[in-house]
Parts: C-alpha cells; structure tokens; sequence
C-alpha cells in the first residue's frame, strides 16, 4: 500500500493586499481587480529555503535516517547547474545514502515528482521519499503577474508504511500550451492573453484530466469528498468544478485570495489543506496545472489521526503581518535597486572548500553533544563545556534546527543595512542544552523580548559572484 505517510507547508510570514499593489500602479479598473492579498517572501526567502522550512514541518516527529529519497520541484531554482535537492537534503541533516533529484521547468512538476516517487516505492527501489515543492514567481512591476503570485511550499512524504492517504490511481495529460513562460535569460515570467489563458488552458486541460481519473477509475463526482486545483480565475475555478458535477463544498478552497498562484507548490498545498480536515474513508483528487495536468486519486486512512504537530496550511495562514507599501514589496524582491550604504558593503566568503567543511554545521546547523554528561553546544567543540565533565574528544552530532529554543538577550540595529529594517540579533538557549547567536528575522522589535520562544527557520544569507549562500535565523514560535 503506498501512500502519503506525512505533510507539511510552509507560507510566508508577510502578506500584501493587492489594493496596496493598485494603489502605488495609480490606477485601479473596478471591473479587472483581483480580491484579498497574497503571500511575500521575506527579503531573506527564496523557493530553495522555503522548501527546506516545509520539509521541516513535514519531519516533525519523525526518524529523517529513514528517508531513501528526496524530490524538489520548483520553476524558480536557485541554481541552473548545482543539485538544489542536496542542498536541502544537506539543510534538513538527512543521511547521503539517498536520491536527490530536481524537477523544474512547469508548474505542474510538484505533481509530476509526487507521481515518479510513488512509482518508485511501488518498484520497490525506495522505501520513503519526500517531496518538496516551492516558488517565488515574479512578475514585471504593474503587471497581471505580480498581482496573482504568491510564494509558498508544500512537503509530503510518500511510503509504504503508516500510509495516511493511499494513492489509488492517476492519469496525465500533456500538451506544448504556452501561456505562460520564461525564457533561460528572463528574470520575470510573461503570459499572453488572460482570456486565453482562462478559456483555453484552465477551463479545458483541467476538466479534460479529473474526467479522464474518473473515467478511469469509474468514479462519481458524489463519491468525492474534496477536489483539489489550481486556478488563478477565482469564477473559473468555481465554474471548472460545476462543469466536473461537484457540489461547491466539494471544491478545496483555492487559497488565491489568501495566498496567490505559487506555482509548483500549488496543488500540493491544496492537498495538505485538505487532508488537515479529511476523514478516513474520504476521497481526494488533487490535480495541477501546466502544460496539460496531473491527476491523483487518494484515499485516506485510520492513520490520518496520528498526524500531529504540523504547522501545515491552517496556522501558517494564521500567522501573518500586512506588507503596508509596494515599496517594500520591491525592495524584498530586488525588483527595485536601493543604496545599501557604506555599512552594508560586505565581504562574503564563497569559498566551495570552506562550505563543504562547514556543511553540517552551517547548512544543518549541526552541533555537539557530550557522550559522557549529554551538555550540547554549538557550533560543534572538542572540549565539554561543563565545568565538572571537560571531556575531550567525547562528541556526538547534535542538530539545532528542530529544537525550540528562548530568547536570553537581544538588540536592534539601526546602523547596519538590511532591507526590513532594523537587524535584529539574539543570544538563544535552546531546550536541552545548548546556547548560540541568531539573527532574528520575521518579527518587530517591539515584539521581542527576554524568555521568548523561538524557532529555527532557514533563509537565503548572501549572493556572491554565483554563489547563494544559506543559514539558519531565528523567529518567534508561534503556533
């Protein structure tokens, strides 16, 4: 039986009204706009980081040593000719006896690598992988673009052991349909007649894949208790799933209004959104879009009870702060290029022989434990720091990421740059043991304050000369 055995998402903390958006374009044609808001990554969060965080939320609780494989989807990698799965298989500290491959270039592709890693757990190649799924899209300043993506990851592990949801059939369609696109050498995506992308795309390669799942299982709409698909036509996606025979409570809620278009991580997020409410014995079809459509039939299990302690879609779209200027907005995504000042010129090491030394502890943010009296300690030392032990050379590795920890001291910087003024820094003593410096990132100083809990969340740290650069920050523990 092989399945869905966890989920997890991750969604920005920061989200932009699209009246804000309207407001700074000076024109706003009542009969064209878009509702709600969407969701923005931070100035330090890409799809690569945000997928990591999702993995995270998936694994909690759980053996990662277990995991054979893990698949990245995104359109918006941060690299054209480096693994970007094993730089989150790296980040997430799992073992190096696994696959690690990226799928890229359609939006449906977090789709298409949930598909390939069921097929292989049915071959018996793997045992668990995990999915990922992110993107950070970009449209041109003022265009349709901008206005309906959003940014945003999905996590599910696939297996064959405590399945939650079993995957009980698929079926594809493919077609070249460029409606939207970007070529090797753009940095934003371009689309071409919004009618035509609507009447054309959606409203037919949509519908044509979910009737050709149940033709094929022999399904009834009836029989269907949430169907999941992407749709950045608010009417249209409504319309789509009354033409399929679906009752309007049928339809997962399409999150366009709350958090955007993301992209490949869509119809997975859809997905976790959905199996956060289902019942065993329900019926889920999820499918995507994007140069035709992936469609997946589940069925979910007693199992769905023990899933606990996820963040997933429900609180992450519970936490959240009003970008209040496009301003900002444009800064976050270097859409619009500032004066960092004297003091944010910096020299950033990229040193290829310097970040593999360093991989578990920057990367993983591995530390040490003490074999002998258990103290933990980052970055990871030689000699325990306990006073009465002092054992030398006694060290096991020691992760940081999952640990929640409390703030013991704390500043804001007004004098350094950073695009979300101020730079907040934080002494953190981490349950267990153990006590480092952080950035924080994601909160006010207003906000911060001595005991507070807080959580690890990866983010993108520097750029320098083709390299990306990551590390672990700090943010309060809200759910």
């Amino acid at each position: 039986m092989v399945g869905i055995t966890s989920y997890g998402a991750y969604i920005p903390w920061y989200r932009i009204n699209r009246m804000t958006i309207y407001g700074s374009i000076g024109f706003v044609n009542q009969a064209t706009i878009m509702p709600g808001e969407k969701a923005v990554g931070n100035y330090d969060e890409d799809s690569l980081s945000m997928a990591v965080n999702a993995g995270v939320d998936c694994l909690t609780g759980l053996d990662r040593s277990k995991l054979d494989g893990l698949y990245f989807a995104t359109t918006t990698a941060s690299y054209k000719e480096r693994l970007n799965a094993g730089i989150i298989a790296t980040a997430l500290d799992l073992i190096p006896e696994i696959r690690a491959a990226d799928f890229t270039d359609s939006v449906k592709a977090g789709t298409t690598a949930l598909l390939v890693a069921g097929d292989t757990i049915k071959s018996g190649s793997a045992k668990s992988i995990l999915v990922c799924a992110s993107d950070c899209r970009l449209g041109p300043a003022g265009s349709f673009q901008e206005e309906m993506y959003g940014d945003g990851a999905a996590a599910l592990i696939l297996g064959d052991k405590k399945v939650i949801a079993t995957l009980e059939g698929s079926h594809s369609i493919s077609y070249d349909f460029m409606d939207h696109w970007r070529h090797e050498v753009e940095r934003f995506n371009r689309i071409w007649e919004d009618r035509w992308v609507r009447d054309q795309g959606y409203s037919k390669f949509i519908p044509e894949a979910i009737s050709g799942l149940m033709n094929k299982y022999n399904i009834n709409p009836k029989d269907i208790a949430k169907v999941c698909y992407p749709c950045m036509y608010v009417r249209a996606h409504a319309n789509i799933g009354k033409q399929l025979g679906f009752e309007p409570d049928q339809l997962q809620e399409h999150m366009f209004t709350t958090v955007g278009l993301t992209g490949t991580a869509n119809p997975l997020m859809l997905l976790v959104a959905a199996l956060e409410d289902a019942k065993p014995g329900d019926k889920i079809i999820v499918a995507s879009y994007g140069n035709g459509s992936d469609t997946m039939l589940l069925e979910v299990t007693p199992e769905i009870k023990s899933i606990k302690g996820r963040k997933g879609v429900k609180n992450s779209l519970a936490n959240k702060k009003d970008l209040p200027s496009y301003e900002k907005y444009v800064t976050f995504k270097q859409v619009l290029a500032i004066d960092i000042a004297g003091r944010g010129e910096e020299a950033v090491p990229s040193s290829s022989s310097v970040l593999w030394r360093d991989r578990k502890k920057a990367l993983a943010l591995v530390g040490s434990r003490c074999k002998r009296c258990g103290t933990p300690q980052l970055p990871p030392q030689h000699i325990c720091v306990k006073p009465d032990c002092g054992a030398v050379d006694e060290m096991e590795e020691y992760r940081f990421s999952d640990k929640i920890g409390h703030i013991f001291t704390y500043t804001g910087d007004n004098l350094v740059y950073t695009p979300d003024p101020p730079e907040l820094y934080g002494v953190i003593d981490f349950e267990g043991g153990g006590r480092a410096q952080f950035n924080l990132t994601d909160c006010d100083l207003d906000e911060v304050e001595v005991g507070m809990p807080i959580e690890c969340t990866f983010r993108r740290k520097y750029y320098d000369r083709g390299v990306t650069g990551y590390t672990w920050k700090a943010v309060p523990a809200r759910v």
